[in-house]
């Protein structure tokens, strides 16, 4: 008779632990193979143990590119007590479904990544998972960054979050503490989990490309007949990215025009334009009016005030006709931004805009800023974070999957995905009880 899992206390004194297999050392989180123990009688403690102290884990992995429906499994392995020194034992509190984890099941983002053997799978696979909010479980003897109980996030994308543990090495430079001095007091693991991607990326663009607080006092300080802050446009302002964007927009003191898809009716695209306005959105436009040839004449006369505010900075994630019709919209010396695809129509760079108008473009992605610039994305975190927790930034709109031991694998894979699939109510995000 095959055995069986039981819940059960890993670390009841707390000594230190490591992997289970001799594998090399690495920033990146190791797993171990499978290892069960006998059945036993029931408990409430939320992890597992196996003979030993053993902590199972279970992990969403891949061994080859595909839709996640085709190629994910659910894979079962353990944990030994014995920890490195410079490593972390965490468990999973929240863990959302981005499109680009779902490109990168399909082979199709930016960076591929290592198929390990070091998994304990019938072939080398990798876990899918840019983000995620974790606890830290148990702490090595050498780590000086965080304690039992502090909640953490990978400070790197290509983390692996789809799992319910994971064993971090090096990880006062893997990990970001959240919350600093007034901890988690205020904040939920769905929050937390959702903070390093989208926001961020908002945050960023809004700030690097054009100064748009200074356009905005510049303005000002000229005369008294300036109606407002800087203009910035957005194509997919219903995204994770687009809601981050107006609303520190709007505290930042700018205006905004965003754009987003006709509904299946005119009441709820109605209703999805009045949501984005009460999270601070100036305008908001369907497509049809954005691509209407009437558009250029209503940028110029209802919004800013016969081009004399023009729009200085265009965030793109869609591509095709959208990204020509924000490169139209844009003032001269104006900026647009790329950091999406969605439309899968290719964009062509066109000629006269570029040289009489003088427009930039530039293309931004969140993976190649943070290495570059990881101590400025702790610093965004963190603002963010506070940001939050005084009730000054919502996070998008979340569809919660509950994630415990017992959670079949058809539950988990078709979260994921659907995730690229039509109008979703918010993103997916994997909610961890029971593991």
């Amino acid at each position: 008779m095959a055995a069986t899992l039981t819940p059960r206390a890993v670390f009841g004194t707390g000594g230190r632990s490591s992997l289970c297999c001799s594998a090399p050392r690495s920033a990146r989180p190791l797993l171990c193979k499978p290892h069960l123990r006998p059945a036993g009688p029931p408990s409430q403690i939320r992890y597992l143990s196996g003979p030993y102290g053993y902590t199972q884990s279970k992990a969403l992995v891949f061994s080859k590119f595909g839709e996640p429906i085709d190629v994910l499994h659910l894979h079962r392995h353990s944990i030994s007590p014995s920890l490195p020194d410079g490593a972390v034992l965490l468990r999973t509190l929240a863990a959302p479904v981005n499109p680009s984890d779902v490109n990168t099941i399909q082979g199709t983002y930016g960076v591929k990544p290592t198929f390990s053997p070091l998994l304990g799978t019938p072939e080398p696979a990798a876990i899918p998972g840019n983000e995620g909010c974790f606890e830290v479980v148990f702490v090595g003897g050498k780590v000086k960054t965080f304690k039992k109980g502090d909640w953490v996030i990978p400070s790197t994308t290509g983390f692996g979050t789809f799992r319910t543990h994971a064993v971090v090495e090096n990880a006062d430079k893997a990990l970001f503490k959240i919350g600093g001095e007034k901890g988690i007091t205020g904040l939920t693991p769905v929050q937390v989990a959702t903070v390093s991607v989208n926001p961020c990326s908002a945050y960023r663009m809004l700030r690097d490309y054009v100064d748009l607080i200074k356009l905005s006092i510049d303005s000002f300080s000229r005369g008294s007949d300036v109606s407002g802050g800087a203009w910035f446009l957005q194509n997919g302002a219903n995204s994770g990215v687009g809601r981050a964007a107006i609303q520190l927009g709007k505290l930042w003191g700018l205006r905004s025009i965003n754009v987003v898809r006709e509904r299946s009716t005119p009441e709820e695209t109605d209703a999805l334009k009045q949501e984005l306005k009460d999270l601070g959105a100036t305008v908001v436009i369907t497509e049809n009016e954005f691509l209407d040839r009437s558009f250029g004449a209503r940028l110029k006369e209802e919004f800013t005030r016969g081009g004399k505010e023009p729009v200085m900075l265009g965030l793109n994630c869609v591509g095709g006709k959208s990204a020509s019709a924000v490169v139209k919209a844009l003032g001269p010396k104006g900026t647009m931004v790329t950091y999406g695809g969605m439309s899968r129509q290719s964009f062509p760079f066109p000629t006269g805009p570029q040289i009489f108008k003088r427009l930039r473009f530039e293309g931004f992605w969140l993976s190649e800023w943070s290495k570059e610039f990881p101590g400025e994305k702790k610093k965004t975190i963190d603002e963010i974070v506070e940001l939050i927790r005084e009730g000054k930034f919502k996070i998008a709109p979340t569809q919660e999957v509950k994630w415990d031991w017992d959670t079949e694998e058809n539950v988990l894979k078709e979260a994921v995905q659907g995730t690229l699939e039509g109008f979703r109510t918010g993103k997916g995000v994997f909610l961890f009880g029971e593991t």
